[in-house]
């Protein structure tokens, strides 16, 4: 068992830096965001590519973030000047992204076996074995990111996209432009994801353009499933919730994988569990 819980926490976590990024469209925005379908094999493929090209792990991430933010960017300029429904927006950009990422990596599939990425190059530092490294990077980049969530959106420009989320008519009566404040919420929300493929690109040792399939699914996914079981009592709680959904949700599919059920399966029990 502990064998089972360790390799699944482990990518739970990497796959909590994506949950984060879709809570923030999901509940501070309250926005449906489909960008993140395309962000994340997006975020995959840079990081995949730069690593590839002989980039460092540390330019790869920063590559991927940008990739990231200018998806939520162009996402938020389509919702916001012109004035597309949010839903239609991010789905939109999604599959333009598509393209986009087959340009990136020149092909359908980028391996990464053989080049240095952060998973081996902290496996020789260490000598750690292939699953307490994923766990290692897994709690180092889910602990920054949500340090880094708890503190932005309590400054003052975090607290006026949270509340541009709850009530748009007063925070523009407040004199914030609205408009800016989603383009942030969106930005920041795609760089996590785009940074969460990285991650489970280099993790996994190749990237996919169709990795991304699903994925909006699995962040509503550990959102709901945090909130139920772990509370939204404050900001902090709302973040902690959502990690630990991710984790329990990737321990729910290791166990029913365990129980038998064909992986082909994966995506509607995903379905029916969100529901």
């Amino acid at each position: 068992m502990i064998d089972l819980l360790v390799p699944t926490t482990a990518q739970g976590l990497l796959w909590a830096v994506m949950a984060l990024g879709v809570y923030i469209t999901y509940r501070v925005l309250d926005v449906a965001d489909l960008t993140v379908e395309g962000s994340f094999p997006l975020g995959a493929a840079v990081a995949a590519s730069m690593l590839a090209a002989g980039f460092g792990p540390i330019p790869s991430f920063i590559g991927a973030a940008v990739a990231g933010m200018l998806a939520g960017v162009v996402t938020a300029i389509l919702h916001t000047k012109m004035k597309i429904p949010a839903l239609l927006a991010g789905i939109l950009t999604m599959i333009a992204l598509y393209s986009v990422n087959l340009r990136v990596m020149g092909k359908a599939n980028l391996s990464l076996l053989g080049t240095d990425t952060t998973f081996t190059i902290i496996r020789n530092m260490f000598g750690l074995n292939s699953a307490h490294t994923t766990l290692v990077v897994g709690v180092l980049a889910t602990v920054l990111v949500a340090v880094f969530m708890y503190w932005f959106f309590g400054t003052e420009i975090g607290a006026a996209i949270r509340a541009t989320g709850f009530n748009q008519q007063m925070i523009r009566a407040q004199g914030v432009n609205t408009d800016v404040t989603i383009m942030l919420g969106l930005l920041i929300s795609n760089a996590l994801v785009a940074i969460s493929g990285a991650l489970v690109a280099q993790s996994n040792g190749f990237a996919d353009v169709g990795m991304g399939t699903g994925t909006i699914v699995i962040g509503l996914a550990s959102v709901i499933i945090g909130e139920v079981l772990f509370g939204t009592r404050s900001f902090k709680n709302c973040i902690i919730s959502v990690i630990l959904g991710s984790v329990v949700y990737r321990i729910v599919i290791a166990a029913v994988l365990q129980m038998g059920m064909p992986p082909n399966d994966l995506k509607l029990f995903t379905s029916i569990l969100v529901a």
